[in-house]
């Protein structure tokens, strides 16, 4: 395992700040009113996301061992995980994390190690750790799902000439209109070197020189007047819906949930999507460590894995689960051409280099935050 990395000067005080305000946070909650028997709380993304989680998860495993879960809803990264460990009042017990954080996470002692070979093998047998993509398997967390930040449009706003590629995202003169976009530089930076002619394979390489970091910046200047930033990923899908933007970057699945439930006549363009991987880990300094367990074993089975992808649009993370995932639930919509892993779909994908961003996020983020000001 790495040593914690240096935090930039920066990103010391910022988190003061947020360490602070959480502090305050966590010694003035109050005693609430608590259920009936154990009890533990999971953290996860809200809106789609969340009603997938609570019905395809939550609900099956309160129901099988008796063990109350609550959810909470957060835009991800982790300073509040941080926060709660730093003081010592951990009241978080579950939460899911993008692969990069969870790294970062495990490397500050902010996460419980987790053996693989604890988790519940495949129906079959097989061993968890052959049944998961290698992609999925860290040292402080279980493999999710897998899913992808896109770009999608609104079918009404062009009734000619329709966005195919990712070079057309950045195309205000072809495509005129505001853009939606995630206010952190994670996805952005390979977005737009996608959009400026980089192939898919030289794009992290060409990211890990300052040359290229000026390339993706400036590629970015050519649409930040026209830009709307998102924070959480319900917002693409309404930024969508009420004509504020006329296309925006998203993750798949909340797209596909307004497409097959609220009819919207949304269109994804798969081209470059930045393929990614979801982790479930648990807080380190937990006084519920064995419910957490028991609830991260229950969540990452290919029963569980296959119950949430026949709900939203996203793999699942063991080789198991993909044969479980038939049909939506809700429509009896064919998910095989929705899921970011299908051939089709995954042509040109782009993985994330989840190492690459452990090693530049402290400064990149730092580096976003001035450029957004200017």
């Amino acid at each position: 395992m790495k040593k914690r990395r240096p935090i930039h000067w920066l990103r010391d005080a910022m988190l003061a700040a947020i360490g602070a305000a959480a502090l305050v946070l966590i010694l003035s909650r109050g005693p609430t009113q608590a259920p009936e028997g154990p009890s533990i709380t999971a953290v996860s993304w809200g809106g789609s996301y969340g009603r997938a989680y609570r019905d395809g998860i939550q609900v099956p495993f309160t129901e099988e061992t008796g063990i109350n879960v609550g959810l909470e809803d957060y835009n991800g990264g982790l300073a509040q995980i941080r926060a709660q460990v730093d003081v010592g009042s951990v009241y978080w017990d579950l939460v899911d994390l993008e692969m990069a954080d969870a790294m970062r996470g495990c490397d500050e002692g902010l996460l419980e190690p987790i053996d693989i070979d604890m988790l519940p093998p495949a129906p079959d047998g097989t061993p968890a750790r052959e049944d998961f993509y290698p992609e999925m398997q860290g040292e402080c967390g279980a493999g999710m799902l897998f899913y992808s930040t896109v770009y999608a449009y609104s079918a009404d706003l062009f009734p000619d000439e329709k966005p195919t590629t990712m070079a057309d995202f950045f195309d205000l003169e072809k495509f005129p209109g505001r853009r939606g976009m995630r206010r952190v530089p994670q996805v952005n930076l390979e977005f737009a070197l996608i959009g400026d002619g980089v192939p898919l394979d030289e794009v992290y390489a060409t990211l890990d020189t300052p040359e290229g970091l000026d390339r993706a910046f400036d590629k970015l200047d050519t649409i930040k007047d026209q830009v709307i930033w998102w924070e959480a990923g319900a917002q693409p899908p309404q930024l969508l819906a009420d004509g504020e933007v006329v296309m925006s970057t998203a993750y798949n699945g909340r797209i596909f949930n307004a497409q097959v439930l609220e009819d919207q006549p949304f269109v994804i363009v798969w081209d470059g999507q930045l393929l990614d991987y979801g982790q479930l880990s648990v807080v380190a300094g937990t006084p519920r460590l064995d419910d957490a367990l028991r609830f991260l074993s229950f969540a990452t089975t290919a029963r569980s894995l296959a119950a949430m992808g026949r709900r939203i649009s996203y793999g699942p993370a063991r080789r198991s689960g993909e044969p479980l995932v038939t049909t939506h639930l809700a429509t009896g919509v064919e998910m095989a051409p929705h899921m970011p892993t299908s051939p089709e779909n995954v042509a040109r994908a782009l993985r994330n280099s989840w190492s690459w961003w452990v090693d530049n996020q402290d400064e990149l983020n730092e580096r976003f935050s001035a450029w957004l000001t200017r």
